[in-house]
């Protein structure tokens, strides 16, 4: 049985200011409007004999992949979770995803792991790519993909292979190696046994777990501890591992804690189309050219200005001029970099998290499990929300100590629960709610709820939120 692993999560800082630790690259939408995520699940999905995927991601992003996987969700499909409270890094991701595995199909089965946000375009060719590592997986072998280099690319690690005759039906590899100069990614490129490290594999649970005792086993028995004391939910669909047991788990890449030390691993050579979208460069790329090479997405005009890319979704943008220029807007942050530069946006996201900025963390518009909301303004003692409820959806039954909130309905109809009261709200209908008051916001009908909340206090902080009872497990 082959079993479809999907890791969801980390804030690719190269894509700052659109992608967010709260809000990362596979959510990111491409020009076709669908996000890499849901092309990650339909091309996991539809990979011969799959009955089910499984997704590893952050437990504060799972309502989100939950909505984003909706939109486009396959039928014949089951989808589940193992949700980890904290990231720590790809070799535990992958090690949950094992033991759970295990404990559903056996040793034998076989495991495909996907990163949620890489792009192929040749799916056909990657099917047939995912049929031959799964023949090698089953000999016991830990299986990479290994991307034909199509230029000197230094972002990318490297694999280095064993010579052979026939590649393409898989090759013992080398070594890995870390992103090389440019230099060094030429010659590379040039000997015709190295390939780019694509973050793909397949493994037999079995062999997987039993590599990982033999070379990594702190981090497989930190895991199992975590695991053991997980609890379910959503009958069985979803996986909770352990707080504070996972926050003893190394934080180490599986490249670091298995592939590099393992004398059992082969990769394929292929070329199925792949990009880890991995600079804003390369996200243009996907984007139309005009006749002087803009490519613009979103609200943008230019004039006399050549070779640019502008994102700018929610306002318009202009170009007068200038070229080489990558332009990205959003509400709360303006992105401008020269192309030649474009990996170098990471700096400037590293800045942020040091300084502990919310730009880093979160957009304007935050997700919930109910829905949305959206900072429109705040000054001294004041903030301004616009908050979106999805039908049949409820915020948790909640107090706050250090501020009062004010309730305008836009649209559709707020059941409100305010001290020992408890009122259905229609538009143009409001409500006052006294710090220290437990309240709760609900939306009974079959639209949105669109409603303005006004606070005022001493201390406006999301933390300021006591949950007293929460349908979403946060309480």
């Amino acid at each position: 049985m082959l079993y479809p692993v999907i890791i969801c999560g980390g804030a690719d800082s190269r894509l700052w200011p659109a992608s967010r630790e709260k809000h990362p690259k596979p959510f990111l939408a491409l020009p076709d409007g669908q996000s890499l995520l849901q092309k990650t699940l339909l091309r996991a999905a539809g990979l011969p004999g799959v009955t089910g995927v499984l997704t590893v991601t952050n437990q504060e992003l799972f309502f989100t992949t939950e909505d984003i996987y909706r939109e486009v969700r396959p039928e014949h499909c089951r989808l589940d979770y193992i949700l980890e409270p904290v990231g720590r890094n790809t070799a535990a991701a992958i090690a949950s995803a094992a033991i759970h595995l295990q404990n559903r199909f056996g040793p034998q089965s076989i495991m495909l792991i996907l990163p949620a946000d890489h792009l192929i375009q040749e799916e056909t060719v990657f099917a047939e790519v995912v049929r031959h590592a799964s023949q090698l997986a089953l000999d016991g072998l830990l299986v990479t993909f290994g991307i034909e280099p199509t230029h000197a690319e230094t972002a990318f690690g490297y694999i280095e292979t064993e010579a052979s005759e026939a590649p393409e039906h898989g090759v013992m590899v080398k070594r890995f190696i870390e992103k090389p100069d440019a230099a060094t990614a030429q010659s590379y490129c040039e000997a015709g046994s190295f390939y780019w490290n694509s973050g793909m594999f397949c493994f037999q649970v079995g062999a997987f777990l039993s590599e990982m005792r033999t070379h990594a086993a702190d981090v497989l028995s930190a895991v199992e501890g975590a695991f053991a004391s997980s609890f379910s939910q959503d009958g069985g669909h979803c996986i909770r591992l352990d707080a504070s047991r996972f926050e003893a788990v190394p934080d180490i890449s599986i490249d670091c804690a298995l592939m590099e030390r393992s004398s059992r691993v082969a990769t394929i050579p292929c070329s199925i189309g792949w990009s880890d979208i991995g600079s804003w460069s390369a996200m243009s790329s996907l984007f139309e050219a005009d006749p002087n090479g803009n490519r613009l997405a979103g609200h943008s005009l230019s004039h006399s200005a050549f070779n640019n890319f502008v994102h700018s979704p929610d306002r318009l943008t202009a170009l007068v001029g200038v070229e080489d220029l990558i332009v990205v807007d959003t509400p709360d942050a303006l992105l401008i970099s020269h192309r030649e530069h474009a990996q170098d946006v990471r700096h400037i996201a590293r800045q942020l998290k040091k300084a502990g900025d919310e730009v880093y963390f979160t957009h304007r518009t935050v997700h919930r499990p109910w829905g949305t909301y959206t900072t429109l303004e705040e000054g001294e003692r004041f903030k301004i929300k616009r908050i979106a409820v999805k039908p049949g959806a409820s915020l948790s039954l909640q107090m706050h100590h250090h501020r009062s909130e004010h309730w305008i309905v836009v649209s559709g109809t707020a059941l409100v629960t305010n001290g020992e009261n408890e009122l259905m709200l229609r538009c143009n209908e409001s409500t006052f709610i006294r710090a220290g008051n437990k309240h709760r916001l609900a939306n009974p009908g079959v639209i949105e709820l669109v409603l303005i909340e006004v606070q005022s206090g001493d201390y406006l902080g999301e933390d300021d939120i006591v949950r007293i009872d929460d349908r979403y497990g946060r309480a």
